[in-house]
């Protein structure tokens, strides 16, 4: 049975996945000046729109925790899926590493562990299987750090990555952070060696949506084909056959059915172009330097907005 999915990538670590009944949305956060244009953001009218609602809330860090998401229980069908870490009195139904929920008919989550404070997901949505990072990543800070830290990070990481090396997983939301400065995207490369997703989608980039489409542009491997999603509201379709073949297409706005050509992936087979082309890049590549300080890249975040709208 032929299966439909659309993936919306809102701002920083925030997506939703949709199926005809079902929105699933992942650490929405419009962002710390509301950076999210209005007309881009999650509603109660759109979540009308669909029979169910799960609001997975990965930890309780801001840029992944927007507190306008628990008003949208207003609109009666949204069930909210959080970390077992969260502070007492968090509406939804907490996960601890190893649990796994049962929510509908057409979703299944099992929540893995974190390098930072609470959980990943690995979501079963219509036989498509979906894994949103939150803050599992190796979080190493070179220009700060010690050679023991950095060590002692690598080895945390590598642990927390071990069981997801057994799953299969089709899409993968991963942060590439470019605070980090030098060998910002470690922790993705090591991901997509040993865990070989089929589709990765970089997030958790603030402001330097460059940092996603210089890294798709370079990432992409036999196993894994890495597609960058940098403006609001970006859009892609996964359809998957009976043989678990995976389409992927870019939908324009508007449309009930994309016109593009499809991206055919299938397994380790999948040996295609990168993503979309057609995104503005920064003029300015933040690594040509071998090692920007956090407070530079701070400073040049209005320079580099997220979307290529403007």
């Amino acid at each position: 049975m032929e299966q439909d999915l659309l993936i919306t990538h809102y701002y920083h670590s925030g997506f939703s996945v949709a199926s005809e009944r079902t929105l699933v949305v992942f650490d929405y956060w419009r962002g710390e000046k509301a950076e999210l244009p209005p007309d881009k953001q999650l509603t109660i009218e759109k979540l009308k729109a669909f029979e169910n609602v799960f609001v997975f809330i990965s930890h309780e860090h801001i840029d992944h925790l927007d507190p306008i998401v628990f008003t949208w229980g207003e609109a009666g069908n949204v069930s909210y899926i959080v970390s077992s870490d969260m502070p007492v009195g968090t509406r939804g139904k907490r996960m601890a590493p190893g649990d796994t929920l049962k929510l509908s008919d057409e979703l299944t989550v099992t929540a893995f562990d974190s390098t930072d404070l609470g959980v990943s997901f690995l979501a079963d949505f219509c036989g498509i299987r979906i894994f949103h990072a939150g803050d599992l990543n190796f979080w190493h800070w070179r220009e700060e750090s010690t050679m023991q830290e950095i060590e002692e990070a690598d080895a945390e990481f590598r642990k927390a990555v071990l069981p997801l090396s057994k799953e299969q997983i089709d899409v993968a939301f991963f942060p590439v952070d470019p605070r980090q400065g030098a060998m910002f995207e470690a922790g993705a490369n090591y991901f997509i060696l040993s865990v070989k997703p089929r589709i990765l989608i970089p997030m958790h980039y603030f402001h330097r949506a460059d940092t996603a489409v210089d890294y798709a542009r370079t990432a992409s491997c036999r196993t894994t084909e890495v597609i960058a999603m940098p403006g609001y509201g970006d859009r892609i379709r996964i359809q998957s056959d009976e043989d678990h073949y995976l389409n992927v297409s870019f939908p324009s706005d508007g449309e009930e059915q994309p016109e593009e050509e499809d991206i055919s992936l299938y397994g380790s087979d999948a040996d295609l172009p990168a993503g979309d082309e057609d995104t503005l890049l920064s003029e300015d590549d933040p690594f040509l330097e071998s090692d920007l300080p956090v407070s530079y890249l701070a400073e040049e975040e209005d320079q580099n907005p997220e979307s290529g709208d403007s």
